[in-house]
């Protein structure tokens, strides 16, 4: 991630107003999103275009509409990185946007990407292998054959499923869908999909959770500590070769 390009993106206030928009409402036209700004459309998509260029956001063409949605991986990592060292200026920036996106409300769907420095391969790996999963996925690991149709679980060190589902589609290493559900918990199960897309040395990760509850599975999974920490863990072990460790104090 070029912190350079997120801090640019979220200096300008008509780009973190597209941000709120965006909190509020995930996958917005550029139409939907500009409605009662005093720009152009070519305005607003220059401004979606610096914010998607910094990761902030992420787009997705269902049909004949390019719809954009929320990525906010790059603003957990700043945070993990600066907040705590420079709390008093960097919050004077970040306090709102944060605020707003810590604050529990409803999207019909979340989708994240993140850029990683590795090759599709590997990245199919660290998703599929049980070694490499406890490494970042709370010390769970995944099992399956991977296999359309087939079950997998994320099992803890006991052995027992904290995450279960199907197999629904397999396409290595660019796309894998899966349904998703805790076993502790009434929740219908939703559906992750996730895509690799090579871009020179690096790979774009993609990760669309959808046709989740307004209540029980949302509430864990977009968190700060939900699929934004799992995925700067999965970058910072495939960049690294070392798992993510965060500090609190």
């Amino acid at each position: 991630m070029d912190q350079d390009l997120v801090f640019r993106a979220l200096a300008d206030p008509v780009r973190r107003l597209l941000l709120d928009r965006l909190f509020e409402r995930d996958g917005r036209s550029i139409k939907e999103v500009g409605t009662g700004l005093e720009m152009t459309r070519f305005g607003v998509a220059k401004h979606l275009r610096v914010l998607e260029a910094a990761g902030l956001v992420s787009t997705r063409r269902i049909g004949r509409e390019r719809l954009h949605y929320l990525n906010p991986v790059p603003i957990q990592q700043i945070h993990e990185r600066w907040v705590s060292k420079y709390a008093a200026g960097w919050a004077q920036v970040m306090t709102g946007l944060k605020s707003e996106l810590e604050e529990e409300k409803v999207k019909p769907r979340h989708v994240y990407h993140v850029f990683i420095r590795t090759r599709p391969d590997q990245l199919w790996s660290a998703l599929t292998e049980g070694d490499l999963t406890r490494r970042y996925f709370y010390g769970t690991a995944v099992e399956s054959d991977w296999k359309a149709g087939s079950p997998f679980a994320y099992r803890n060190l006991d052995g027992e499923a904290e995450i279960e589902g199907e197999v629904l589609e397999v396409e290595p290493p660019k796309r894998l869908v899966q349904s998703f559900r805790f076993p502790s918990r009434p929740d219908a199960p939703s559906r992750l999909t996730w895509e690799i897309e090579q871009l020179g040395e690096s790979c774009r990760l993609t990760l669309v959770h959808e046709f989740l509850r307004k209540d029980g599975t949302y509430e864990s999974v977009d968190d700060a500590m939900g699929w934004q920490f799992i995925l700067s863990g999965l970058k910072t072990l495939l960049e690294t070769d070392r798992p993510l460790v965060v500090s609190h104090e």
